[in-house]
């Protein structure tokens, strides 16, 4: 049977797995309609939506590589409630070094007495520690249209005619930063939304003009660092915050231990009594106790009192990593996908998370 291909991006047709490019349900297979748009296609043409695609790595990466041959401005997304762990620091490598916009979303997530020149000053050291140069900064929530027409203004200047080329990691908020776009321009804007495929590739890509420019919306990489990558539906609208986060804080004296529901868990070992602030969704239980009982309420209470997960076949062994924090100031315990936990001071903790996500410890943001 001749393989089906989507008329508006070129992927092939099926119906087998709705985060893989080219999804129809099978009703619409079954038709004797030969035009066939899938479902991301026809959600961007009529509801100007565009639909969070998933692919592998190295899928993505040869997609990010292909960019490299045109001469473009590369728009970055990256989540402000989890820097480093939606950089992607190959980006600049991969596109052959086109100029490079950073976009900091979610920005409506962190307490706004944070300072914006504060959480540039963050960023550009990030950037600078991962060998990234930038055109430009910019902090906004696309979610909340914050600061959406200054970088819409931006971005387009700066393009100077150049295609411009949205990418990020999952969950980062790229879909809604382009669905942003398309929806701040709808009123002035006459071009009729189309989609097409980028000539020269076969890959799953999407072309939308945009004013004078075109942006050209690319999947979002899975990012296998994030905890949440690992998680059920459910468990991820539980500790993906919604809102602001509010701080929420614990005096620990040594040998106490916090648990992230059944996620994570942070043993106080050492140091002068402190206080744990910590930054997470409202959805998210904090449980305090005794390190002496942490095992055992770990294993007994994983699933119920601990949660998430809801269910203990939905848990994962936790692996150890030690951090000896040396700071006159405060420090950020960083867990990738959940959020943060700020401390002060000298303290030594034991952090448990998945295995194959990595804590990390930066200076404090907040």
């Amino acid at each position: 049977m001749e393989e089906m291909k989507c008329i508006g991006c070129g992927s092939v047709i099926q119906s087998l797995d709705n985060k893989k490019p080219g999804f129809i349900p099978q009703s619409k297979l079954d038709s004797e309609d030969t035009d066939i748009v899938c479902r991301r296609c026809f959600r961007l043409k009529n509801y100007n939506e565009v639909t969070p695609l998933e692919i592998t790595k190295d899928d993505y990466f040869n997609i990010i590589s292909e960019i490299g041959n045109h001469n473009a401005l590369i728009v970055k997304i990256i989540d402000l409630f989890d820097i480093e762990g939606s950089l992607i620091p190959q980006i600049q490598k991969l596109t052959n070094h086109n100029d490079l916009i950073i976009i900091a979303n979610k920005r409506d997530l962190l307490p706004k007495l944070v300072k914006e020149s504060k959480l540039k000053h963050h960023l550009q050291k990030i950037l600078k520690d991962n060998n990234l140069s930038v055109e430009d900064i910019y902090l906004m929530s696309a979610l909340k249209n914050h600061n959406i027409d200054e970088v819409f203004h931006q971005i387009t200047r700066k393009a100077k005619g150049r295609d411009i080329y949205i990418v990020g990691a999952t969950n980062v908020g790229k879909s809604t930063f382009v669905n942003a776009l398309l929806k701040s321009r709808a009123g002035t804007d006459k071009d009729v939304i189309t989609v097409s495929s980028l000539a020269g590739t076969t890959l799953d890509l999407i072309k939308i003009p945009l004013g004078r420019n075109f942006i050209i919306d690319t999947p979002g990489l899975v990012n296998d660092n994030q905890i949440t990558h690992y998680l059920s539906p459910k468990a991820i609208k539980t500790v993906t915050p919604k809102k602001e986060v509010k701080p929420i804080g614990f005096q620990l004296d040594s040998s106490q231990t916090l648990f992230m529901g059944g996620l994570a868990r942070i043993d106080f070992i050492s140091g002068p009594k402190t206080s744990f602030i910590c930054y997470v969704s409202e959805f998210m239980k904090i449980h305090r106790t005794k390190l002496e009982k942490a095992d055992e309420l770990y294993t007994s209470h994983l699933g119920t009192l601990l949660t998430p997960p809801f269910d203990k076949e939905e848990s994962f062994p936790l692996k150890a990593f030690n951090f000896n924090i040396r700071s006159i100031g405060k420090s950020d315990i960083v867990l990738p996908g959940l959020g943060f936990v700020t401390v002060t001071g000298n303290v030594k903790v034991k952090v448990y998370v998945r295995e194959n996500t990595i804590p990390y410890v930066r200076a404090a943001i907040i």
